[in-house]
């Protein structure tokens, strides 16, 4: 469990209180968080065994939860349907692919594999990580369910990373979807991390001081409000073609090549696996290399620098990694009027790049002080209101809450 302890106000325990007692009478035993995340450097690295900066974030899914006696495990999240999963039936499911009970099913799966004895409980859970934000409440998601069973039914053995990997084995053999480990590690652990994939068993996980804040600037989230539906193939090709690439020289990922061999071998790539995935490779390996040397900026307290990395990202990310527009996509490409509007806006100071996933979702932006409210009027009025987040980093991962007294 996490070494910082998460106090509940009381309005939050009453609102959770009030929901587990419609849902299933009576109240909880225990309250549990886990916080969204965001990706500050490392776009799409991680699934390549590279390096990622990233943070837990204040915005949390939370639960109420009280075991149940059964081998169901039951929880109601706020504006949804019941999931309700039976442990003594923890494989996969083909009707269950992109749902929710997919998730829950294998975290269950991956501590029964460990020789836990997981049992039904009952949640009630209510989140601030809304879905498609780009601050993954998937992970968040499943962090969460691993805390839970964790504590209730594992005595707190698990570590965080290894609950990370956990949610990362749910959402890839359950849920369907082929995602790196960044977004379950950032949301376990919680603070400002940098973390190295090249042990894919054992990331190494290391925490950066560092305040935003104190350079005057804002860690900001913009919605760009595109819908994600029809997109997992756009996704789900940056790591296939990636792994095409290292493919051509027998590999896994592209960290086991050099990158003197891969541009050496360039003709050759170009005809085999084709120019979108040529120029990711290119990406893959500009961007391994910018993370430590962003950490390296803000440990010596070199904001400009960090900045200028940042904006770095951000074209490479568009240039050659290509995922701010669907491909055939004309009449909406929504990351990239939010990128027009950062640019816009932010009138040459600070920085702004796609986050996450991209083709929809989200851009980060740190934006100045000065320029902040300016800044959010302008992204509202083109993409709706609310759309701009200001964020702040969370020093707590996957933790059991406890109520104010």
């Amino acid at each position: 469990m996490s070494t910082y302890q998460l106090t509940l106000s009381p309005e939050i325990r009453n609102a959770l209180d009030t929901g587990f007692a419609a849902a299933f009478g009576g109240k909880p035993e225990c309250y549990f968080s886990a916080p969204g995340r965001t990706e500050i450097g490392g776009n799409h690295t991680d699934h390549q065994r590279g390096q990622v900066l990233a943070a837990a974030v204040n915005l949390d899914t939370l639960a109420a939860v009280r075991t149940n006696g059964t081998d169901t495990i039951r929880i109601l999240s706020k504006g949804y349907p019941m999931s309700e999963v039976d442990v003594k039936d923890l494989t996969p499911k083909e009707n269950e692919i992109n749902a929710t009970p997919a998730l829950i099913r294998g975290v269950a799966a991956g501590f029964v594999q460990l020789g836990c004895q997981v049992q039904g409980f009952d949640a009630y859970c209510e989140s601030t990580v809304l879905p498609g934000s780009g601050l993954s409440s998937s992970a968040a998601y499943e962090v969460l369910i691993g805390t839970i069973i964790n504590h209730l039914y594992f005595d707190g053995r698990v570590s965080q990373p290894e609950i990370a990997r956990i949610g990362q084995y749910a959402e890839n053999v359950f849920f369907g979807k082929p995602c790196g480990l960044m977004d379950q590690t950032a949301s376990a652990v919680g603070g400002l991390v940098t973390i190295d994939f090249a042990d894919k068993d054992h990331p190494a996980i290391r925490s950066v001081d560092f305040d935003f804040s104190a350079c005057g600037h804002a860690l900001c989230i913009i919605d760009s409000r595109a819908s994600h539906a029809d997109l997992t193939d756009e996704y789900a090709a940056v790591p296939a073609e990636m792994k095409a690439l290292a493919s051509y020289f027998g590999k896994e990922v592209l960290t086991e090549i050099p990158e003197e061999d891969f541009y050496a071998a360039m003709p050759a790539l170009r005809e085999k696996c084709g120019d979108r995935a040529v120029l990711r490779g290119v990406h893959e390996y500009q961007e391994n290399k910018r993370v430590p040397l962003q950490v390296a900026a803000l440990e010596r307290g070199d904001f400009d620098t960090f900045l200028q990395l940042i904006k770095e990202s951000g074209r490479s990310s568009w240039m050659y990694l290509q995922n701010v527009i669907p491909a055939g996509y004309k009449e909406h490409q929504d990351m990239a009027i939010a990128l027009a509007l950062c640019e816009k806006y932010l009138e040459g100071k600070g920085a702004y790049r796609v986050h996450g996933g991209g083709f929809a979702g989200t851009v980060q932006a740190f934006v100045p002080f000065e320029q902040l409210e300016n800044f959010r009027r302008g992204m509202d009025a083109v993409l709706g209101e609310g759309t701009c987040h200001v964020l702040s980093i969370r020093p707590q991962g996957g933790v059991m809450a406890v109520p104010a007294e």
